[in-house]
């Protein structure tokens, strides 16, 4: 199993960036969406936790098999998708991922947000992470694929009319007022002879290219979500789901009409299950969910990379 944890700092605080990572995630997942692949969201509810307080269930399948290497889709059909599970207790998040195809293979990612940039040793509160596998990730100097770039999704170009905050210079994490760190401790294993370490380096120079991304555009897309109330952005991020399963499945159904999807269901691991007991969360298997147009109710985990 291969752990690191990735810091990430960006030019706001806690209290608005919960705001938007709802709306960056929503709006990503639909654009994304497509082209027989995309997000499609079959769970998103409240739920409460007697330690973490109110939180937020979230289950979605990610359909991406064009995106794996060539040496990897002999493991796979064309359409299988990934499992993801999110418990959102903001500002604590826990998120896995699954495939049944693949009972060795699993990827969890632990998340907490502070106000600071990036200084806390041991956030999580338990073993600090060691210093060789932190990675600070900086929004405006690592590069991402060319592919992937935007002017308007540029820090260095960014100016909020609404915030006045922008755009970012070098050395920006050491003056910048207000600051906040996302921390993420993300374990992966993929436990097959002869493909675990080059599969775990590829799943986390994919979740690095993820995080980049997605915190680029949570704060150069500032002016879109500043100012929505939660109940707001909760509306939107439902406006947003119904766009998103209404593309995939029409994609589905349309590049492959006789093609049935794989019998998947969440496997977890037992530290994983472990960890989940110990925290007041039970689960239950799902049931086949090609035998029904709405899965029976797992009882819960949360999104995010996020």
């Amino acid at each position: 199993m291969l752990m690191k944890e990735y810091r990430i700092c960006m030019p706001l605080t806690v209290d608005e960036y919960r705001i938007g990572q709802l709306y960056m995630i929503s709006k990503h997942s639909c654009e994304q969406s497509g082209g027989g692949e995309g997000v499609e969201v079959v769970k998103n509810e409240s739920d409460t936790h007697p330690q973490h307080g109110q939180g937020q269930l979230t289950e979605k399948r990610i359909y991406l098999s064009s995106k794996l290497p060539a040496w990897a889709r002999t493991f796979v059909p064309r359409f299988f998708y990934v499992t993801e599970k999110a418990w959102n207790f903001y500002p604590y998040t826990i998120t896995e991922y699954s495939v049944s195809l693949l009972p060795r293979f699993s990827i969890r990612i632990e998340t907490r947000f502070e106000n600071n940039n990036g200084d806390n040793s041991n956030v999580f509160g338990d073993t600090p992470t060691p210093a060789e596998n932190v990675s600070f990730l900086d929004i405006l100097s690592d590069p991402i694929p060319e592919k992937h770039y935007k002017e308007s999704e540029d820090p260095s170009r960014w100016q909020s009319s609404k915030t006045g905050r922008g755009p970012l210079e070098k050395g920006w994490r050491d003056n910048q007022k207000p600051i906040m760190c996302s921390y993420k401790r993300v374990q992966c294993s993929f436990e097959v002879y002869g493909f675990q370490t080059r599969t775990e380096e590829f799943i986390h120079k994919n979740i690095r290219e993820i995080l980049l991304i997605g915190h680029r555009q949570a704060v150069t897309w500032t002016d879109e979500w500043h100012g929505l109330s939660i109940e707001e952005v909760r509306e939107y991020e439902q406006e947003m789901q119904e766009k998103t399963n209404t593309k995939v499945k029409s994609s589905l159904n349309t590049d492959s009409p006789t093609a049935s999807r794989p019998v998947i269901s969440r496997s977890i691991s037992v530290t994983d299950e472990r960890s989940l007991k110990k925290m007041g969360v039970t689960t239950v298997a799902m049931s086949d969910p090609s035998a029904s147009s709405v899965p029976h109710s797992p009882i819960r985990l949360n999104s995010t990379p996020e």
